[in-house]
């Protein structure tokens, strides 16, 4: 398997923001969103001209996407975590073996700051996350702006 990490320094062209962007999109399954948000995440976390952006880490194997993770910067580091993890899908044929907790592990590796995410109560996902050492500090609320 083959590791590709992505910043806004040495950044994803849009071939292959559409190609992660399509990969994302189909294994995200009810999880995820629509094309356009996935797609948005993707340019602002290989935006270089913000102070913000983020990085992208991709699993191949033979050339096939397996496995994809997306970080932001949020900017709000000392009260709000320096880095939200947006997404992250495993090819469905590869769940379960263990790469996930690799790409997760790897993403630590590779990120300065601490780490959030949001993740549905019924996402089989959320086992790991509370392995790996993620806590549920706060319950989120949202107030939609129907302006």
């Amino acid at each position: 398997m083959e590791l590709e990490f992505f910043t806004p320094k040495d950044k994803l062209d849009e071939k292959q923001q559409k190609e992660v962007a399509d990969f994302l999109y189909d294994h995200l399954d009810e999880f995820g969103d629509d094309y356009q948000a996935i797609m948005r995440c993707l340019v602002f976390a290989m935006d270089d001209k913000s102070k913000f952006g983020g990085s992208v880490l991709v699993s191949r194997e033979e050339g096939k996407i397996t496995g994809a993770v997306v970080i932001n910067k949020t900017g709000m580091g000392g009260y709000i975590p320096e880095n939200i993890l947006v997404y992250i899908a495993v090819h469905r044929d590869y769940r379960g073996k263990g790469l996930g907790k690799e790409l997760m592990l790897k993403i630590f590796e590779k990120t300065d700051g601490n780490i959030k995410l949001h993740v549905e109560h019924n996402n089989p996902a959320r086992f790991l996350y509370e392995k790996l050492g993620f806590t549920s500090k706060y319950l989120e609320m949202r107030y939609e702006n129907k302006k």
